[in-house]
């Protein structure tokens, strides 16, 4: 249902790293990019993150109530992801743990203010 999710910068260089990381955690580079906008995915697979500097050339700010969710394919995945993204300049929004049976889920936000977490459900 969703093809992919793009989150506003301000810097994209600095954003770029703090993704290719991520996303290279999770198995999945860059597939798309210009001087104004990165993808990250992979071609006919599953949703990307794209990150991008604002179209109308206004500062990028974050939605409030927003959030991307990064599947992941283990607990310690998600506190790997968790780890990395802190160890990057990531903000903590929350530790990673079961949040009610069968969700497992560790909350960050990006060097630009974006809320995200990484999950596991099972």
């Amino acid at each position: 249902m969703i093809g992919y999710v793009t989150l506003g910068t301000n810097d994209l260089a600095r954003g770029a790293e703090f993704y290719d990381a991520l996303c290279g955690a999770l198995g999945v580079a860059r597939m798309m990019e210009n001087e104004q906008f990165i993808a990250w995915g992979v071609p006919d697979g599953g949703a990307g993150i794209g990150l991008t500097k604002p179209f109308d050339g206004a500062s990028a700010t974050v939605g409030n109530g927003v959030m991307v969710a990064l599947e992941c394919k283990s607990r310690a995945q998600v506190d790997q992801i968790h780890a990395l993204a802190l160890s990057l300049g990531g903000k903590d929004e929350g530790a990673p743990g079961e949040r009610w049976p069968g969700f497992y889920a560790g909350y960050f936000r990006d060097l630009d203010g974006n809320k995200l977490n990484a999950f596991i459900m099972g």
